[in-house]
């Protein structure tokens, strides 16, 4: 409350890393990272070349957008980090996502396995610690994230989670629709990632 907002400069895109992807959902990827190109929005993501990480990225790229890619080293060979954009290359997983948190100012949830969750849950988690007030922007194809928001209504409905947490996050189920959202909400500064790196 009471915060002004400023200008929406970048969006962190967590999502899957699989080749063996629905086709639609690598053409939403694609389409994602063309969109956020042509708004001025930079991408972070985690660095791959692969599965709809390497599809964002490159789509960013080609559409002149600006790229930066956090990966670990353990990782380049196997998500075969994208040598066409900027990277970062840190030493683990904690350090990549925090570096992606802290280099965002957004972000958006395409479809994703196990990797996306464990990355979308503390997110979601920092917010409701109130340890951020970023955009979060779930694409929601065919009601892919709908038994996650089943699983967050569920611990609603049992008292483990306040009822406004739902509102922590904007779901949409069209492409089109992602960039109008993220920017819907905007950007506003949040003297807190010192905290989020004491707690993650």
């Amino acid at each position: 409350m009471g915060r002004r907002r400023q200008r929406l400069e970048s969006a962190c895109v967590f999502c899957g890393s699989s080749d063996a992807a629905d086709p639609a959902f690598l053409s939403a990827a694609r389409a994602t990272g063309k969109a956020l190109a042509d708004a001025g929005i930079k991408l972070v993501y985690g660095g791959g070349g692969v599965g709809l990480m390497g599809a964002v990225a490159r789509a960013a790229h080609e559409a002149g957008g600006e790229v930066l890619g956090i990966i670990p080293t353990f990782l380049v060979g196997a998500e075969r980090a994208l040598e066409t954009v900027e990277h970062i290359i840190v030493d683990n997983m904690h350090e990549r996502k925090m570096l992606m948190f802290q280099r965002s100012d957004s972000f958006v949830i395409l479809p994703g396995g196990i990797g996306t969750l464990e990355e979308v849950v503390e997110l979601l988690s920092w917010r409701r610690l109130d340890l951020h007030a970023k955009p979060v922007v779930f694409y929601n194809p065919r009601g892919f994230w709908e038994p996650l928001f089943t699983l967050f209504r569920h611990t609603v409905d049992e008292n483990l989670t306040p009822p406004e947490f739902m509102q922590a996050w904007v779901a949409v189920s069209t492409v089109d629709e992602i960039v109008p959202a993220l920017l819907a909400q905007g950007a506003e500064p949040y003297p807190s990632e010192a905290a989020v790196g004491r707690r993650g």
